[in-house]
C-alpha cells in the first residue's frame, strides 16, 4: 500500500526559514512555564490555552505573545522552549531551522541577556544531540521608533557576540508601515560587516516599497514574507535575477488579513513567475497550523503537484544561510529521501 500524500508531507525532509521561537511555544509548555514562574494564565488546561491562542485580531495576537514572553524568566525556561521547539521540529522531520528570536523584548522585561543566551544555547545543543535537529538564530530588531536606538544597538550587539552559538542573521520585525527599513540602514551595514546575514520582514502589510527598501538600504539576502512583491512586476523580475528567496507563510498571511483567502494568495503566481519561494509556519500554534500543514496546503489550496512541492521544499535548504558544504549535504540527503519515499509510495 502506498503512502498517502498526508503521510508523505509529514515524512519528507524539510527546512524552515521563518518561524518565531516565542510564537512556537505549545500550550503544554506554557502551562509548565507559568507554573514555574507564578504567572496567571487565562486558562488552566492545554485545551483552554489552545482555544485562547486562536488568532482573532492583531491586538489579541500581541496580548498572547506578551503573555508568553512574561512566562520566561530563568535560564532553564529558555532551555526548555528551545529544546521543545527542536522536539516538535523533529516530529515533522524538519531537519534544519533558522529561528527568529527577539532579544530586546526579553531584556525589556528584566531578563538579563546572559540568562536567555545560555538557556538558548543549552536547548539548541540538546535538541541536536537528542533529535538531530539543527537550529540557528535570527535575532530581530523590532520596528518601534520609541525604542530606538537602544533596541537596535542591543539586538545587533547580541547577534554579533553570539555568532559562535548559532546567531546567523539579523532580522527586522514589527509593523512595517510605522517604520520603513531605511531607518535601520546603519545597523544592517554593521551586521553585514560582522559576517551576519540579513533577512528582514517586508512586503507583508506594507507594499513593494518595503521590499525595495530592504534590498537597497539593508542588503537583504532573503525577504521575510515578501508576498506583496507580486504587485510590482519590476520587483518580481529583480528577485528572480538576483536569486532573492521569499519566506512565505500562507496561513499567517490569511489570518493576519494580508489576503482574504488562499485563492487570492500569490504563492502560485510567484512560483510560476520564477521567484524562489519557500514555505514556513511563522507562529504555528497561534495561527492553528504546523509546517507540515503548510506543505499540505501547497497541494490542497495552491494545486501544486508532488514534483513542484519537492522543489519548494528543497528551496528551504537551498536558501538557508548554512555554510555551502553543509547546505549541499542536506540538499543531497533530502533528495535521496524524497526519492526513497516516492518509491515506497508507488509500491
Amino acid at each position: 500500500m502506498g503512502k498517502s500524500n498526508q503521510d508523505y508531507y509529514l515524512a519528507v525532509p524539510k527546512a524552515e526559514l521563518h518561524v518565531h521561537l516565542e510564537g512556537s511555544i505549545q500550550p503544554a509548555t506554557l502551562l509548565e512555564l507559568a507554573r514555574r514562574n507564578g504567572v496567571d494564565l487565562p486558562a488552566g488546561s492545554e485545551a483552554g490555552l489552545a482555544e485562547w491562542f486562536k488568532f482573532s485580531d492583531f491586538g489579541h495576537f500581541i496580548q498572547v505573545y506578551m503573555t508568553i514572553t512574561r512566562c520566561l524568566r530563568a535560564e532553564s525556561d529558555y532551555e526548555l522552549i528551545a529544546y521543545e521547539f527542536g522536539h516538535e521540529q523533529a516530529r515533522q522531520n524538519i531537519r534544519y531551522s533558522e529561528v527568529t528570536f527577539t532579544p530586546y523584548t526579553h531584556k525589556s522585561m528584566g531578563v538579563d541577556e546572559e540568562v536567555f543566551l545560555a538557556g538558548l544555547a543549552r536547548g539548541r545543543r540538546r535538541a541536536f544531540e537528542d533529535f538531530g535537529v539543527e537550529i540557528n538564530w535570527v535575532f530581530d530588531i523590532v520596528r518601534e521608533p520609541r525604542l530606538m536606538p537602544a533596541n537596535a544597538d542591543f539586538t545587533l550587539g547580541v547577534a554579533v557576540d553570539y555568532r559562535e552559538d548559532g546567531a546567523i542573521a539579523l532580522g527586522l520585525g514589527g509593523a512595517e508601515n510605522s517604520s520603513p527599513p531605511e531607518a535601520y540602514r546603519d545597523w544592517f551595514t554593521r551586521a553585514r560587516e560582522a559576517g551576519l546575514h540579513v533577512t528582514p520582514h517586508a512586503g507583508e502589510h506594507d507594499g513593494p516599497e518595503s521590499i525595495w527598501g530592504s534590498l537597497r538600504a539593508l542588503g537583504a539576502e532573503r525577504i521575510g514574507h515578501g508576498v506583496r512583491a507580486i504587485d510590482d512586476p519590476e520587483l518580481v523580475q529583480y528577485l528572480i535575477e538576483h536569486g532573492i528567496a521569499l519566506e512565505i507563510n500562507p496561513t499567517s498571511n490569511i489570518r493576519l488579513g494580508v489576503y482574504p483567502s488562499y485563492g487570492e494568495h500569490p504563492m502560485r503566481r510567484l512560483h510560476e513567475a520564477g521567484v524562489i519561494v519557500t514555505v514556513n509556519s511563522d507562529d504555528p500554534p497561534l495561527f492553528g497550523t504546523t509546517m507540515t500543514r503548510e506543505v499540505e496546503l501547497l497541494e490542497t489550496e495552491f494545486g501544486f503537484d508532488r514534483e513542484a512541492i519537492d522543489e519548494i521544499l528543497l528551496n528551504g535548504f537551498r536558501s538557508s544561510f548554512l555554510e555551502p558544504a553543509r547546505r549541499s549535504e542536506l540538499i543531497e540527503e533530502a533528495r535521496s529521501e524524497m526519492t526513497r519515499l516516492r518509491e515506497e509510495g508507488s509500491a
